[in-house]
C-alpha cells in the first residue's frame, strides 16, 4: 500500500507531540542557573523544580490510556497541547516559584499524555504494513525536540537578555504548542476509536481515505481485535501459577530495562547538561553550544541504533552499550574528581549519548513489547514505562543534591549501574532479534 496525502498528514501531525515532548523535557537544562538566581533556589528545590514536570508526567501517561479509549486519542492530543501552551506561558511569566511548579506541572501532564496518545493515534490509523515505520516517527521526533530545545537554548542565550533569559528558553515552546493545537483540526478520527463507539460509517469512510484496499474486511478485523482485547482486560499481569508468578521472567525484564535505561543517568545528564559544563568551568553561551552538539549525536546516534537493531540484536546492542557508556561515564566522574583534562568532558558526554542512543535508547520499548504475551502485553509495557519515569523522576531530584557534594559522585554511580548491567544483561536477558513471539514465550517458560 503506498502512503497517500492522509496518512503523511495524520501523522506527521501526531508525531508533533513527540517534539514537543522531546522539547519540554530538555529545554529546562539551559535554564537552571537562572531559575536558581531568580527565586533563590537551594539545590534541593531545583531538584524539585526539574522533577515536578515528572510527576505530572507519571500521572499523564497513567490516566491517557483510558481518557484516550473513551473520548478518542485526537481529542485528547488537542488536551495535551492545550497543557503544553499553558505550561510555556505560565513558565514564562511565572510570579513565583509555587507558580513555576504548576506551570511545570502541567506541561507534564502534557508530556504523559503526548507520550502514549501519540503513538496510539499514529498506530490506529497507519496500514498494517507501514505501522513500525509510522510509529517510529515519534521516537525520531522525541530526538529532534531534544535537539531544537538545546538550539532554542543557545540561539536566546546570544539575545544577551539578561536575567529575563529564562523565561524566553521556556516560553518560546508555546509557538510549537500552538502549531501543533491547530493542525489537529486539520486530522480525522482514529477508524479504530469510531468503530468502538459504533460509529461505523465513520470509521470506513477514515479507512478508505487512509488507503484501504478492503475498508469492509479491515473493519471486520478491527472489531475482531476489539473483542481480543476485552478478554485481554481480563488477564492479570501478576497471575500464579503453583508457587510462582506465571509472568515472572519478563516482569523481571520489564523492570530491569526500565530502571537502567534511567540508572544510566541519561535524563539526569540531559536536564543539567549546562549545569555540567558549568561545573567543569565552561561559560553559559559555550555550555549552550555544546548541548546543540551532543543533541545533534543524539539525534544521529538514535537513527543508527534503529538501523543495527534487527541486525545486531537487542542483546548485543545492551551489552555494547553497557560498556560504552561505562566507560565514558567513569571518564567524566574522573575529571570531576581530579579537576583535570575538563577538555575531554565535551568528548567523553557526546561518546556516552551515542553509546547510550545506539543501545538503551533503540531497544528499550521494543524490548519491552516482545517479551510479553499478547493478553498481558498492554499491562507489561505500562510496568516497564512505570518503572522508567518513577526513576526518572526521583534522580532529577536527587542529582543536584549529590553533585553539590561531589561533581563525581554521580557518575561512579551511573558507571557502576552500567557495570550491574551488563551482568544483568549477560547472564538474564534473552535474545529476541529473529525469535518470533511464540518461541520466546516457550524461552521465557510462559507459553
Amino acid at each position: 500500500m503506498s502512503i497517500n496525502r492522509y496518512i503523511v498528514r495524520s501523522t506527521f501531525v501526531g508525531a508533533l507531540g513527540g517534539l514537543l515532548f522531546g522539547f519540554d523535557t530538555a529545554v529546562i537544562s539551559g535554564t537552571t542557573a537562572g531559575l536558581t538566581h531568580a527565586y533563590s533556589l537551594s539545590h534541593n528545590q531545583l531538584g524539585i523544580t526539574v522533577a515536578i514536570a515528572l510527576v505530572g508526567t507519571v500521572i499523564g501517561a497513567a490516566t491517557a490510556g483510558s481518557l484516550g479509549q473513551r473520548y478518542g486519542s485526537r481529542e485528547m492530543l488537542r488536551l495535551t497541547a492545550i497543557l503544553y501552551v499553558l505550561s510555556a506561558i505560565g513558565c514564562a511569566f511565572a510570579p513565583s516559584w509555587i507558580f513555576l511548579l504548576a506551570a511545570r506541572f502541567l506541561g507534564g501532564l502534557g508530556i504523559g499524555g503526548s507520550s502514549v496518545l501519540g503513538p496510539v493515534y499514529i498506530a490506529e490509523l497507519a496500514p498494517p504494513k507501514l505501522r513500525g515505520r509510522l510509529v517510529g516517527t515519534f521516537q525520531i521526533n522525541i530526538v529532534v525536540g531534544i535537539l531544537l530545545a538545546y538550539l532554542s537554548n543557545y540561539l536566546i542565550s546570544l539575545l544577551n537578555l539578561g536575567a529575563r533569559e529564562w523565561r524566553f528558553q521556556l516560553g518560546i515552546a508555546s509557538v510549537p504548542a500552538a502549531i501543533f493545537f491547530a493542525l489537529l483540526f486539520g486530522i480525522p478520527r482514529s477508524a479504530r476509536w469510531l468503530t468502538t463507539q459504533d460509529r461505523l460509517d465513520e470509521a470506513r469512510e477514515v479507512l478508505e481515505m487512509m488507503g484501504s484496499p478492503n475498508s469492509e474486511a479491515e473493519l471486520a478485523d478491527i472489531r475482531e481485535s476489539l473483542h481480543m482485547e476485552l478478554n485481554q482486560k481480563q488477564a492479570s499481569l501478576f497471575e500464579s501459577t503453583g508457587n510462582r508468578l506465571r509472568y515472572g521472567k519478563p516482569i523481571f525484564l520489564a523492570i530491569a530495562i526500565g530502571a537502567f535505561n534511567q540508572l544510566s543517568g541519561i535524563n539526569a545528564i540531559l536536564y543539567y547538561l549546562n549545569d555540567i559544563f558549568a561545573a567543569a568551568g565552561f561559560s553559559r553561551v559555550s555550555g549552550n553550544m555544546q548541548a546543540v552538539a551532543i543533541g545533534a549525536m543524539n539525534l544521529v546516534a538514535t537513527l543508527i541504533g534503529m538501523t543495527l537493531i534487527d541486525r545486531v540484536g537487542r542483546k548485543m546492542l545492551l551489552l555494547i552499550g553497557a560498556v560504552g557508556t561505562a566507560i565514558c561515564l567513569s571518564i567524566v566522574a574522573v575529571i570531576f574528581a581530579t579537576n583535570q583534562h575538563k577538555v575531554l568532558l565535551v568528548w567523553a558526554l557526546v561518546a556516552y549519548i551515542a553509546f547510550f542512543a545506539i543501545s538503551q535508547g533503540a531497544v528499550v520499548w521494543v524490548y519491552i513489547s516482545e517479551i510479553f504475551p499478547t493478553r498481558v502485553r498492554g499491562k507489561g509495557q505500562s510496568l516497564g514505562s512505570g518503572t522508567h519515569w518513577v526513576l526518572n523522576a526521583a534522580l532529577s531530584w536527587i542529582f543536584p543534591v549529590i553533585a553539590a557534594r561531589s561533581g563525581a559522585y554521580p557518575f561512579i554511580f551511573f558507571a557502576g549501574m552500567m557495570v550491574l548491567q551488563f551482568i544483568v544483561v549477560l547472564v538474564f536477558f534473552p535474545e529476541t532479534k529473529q525469535v518470533s513471539l511464540e518461541e520466546l514465550q516457550r524461552k521465557l517458560k510462559i507459553a
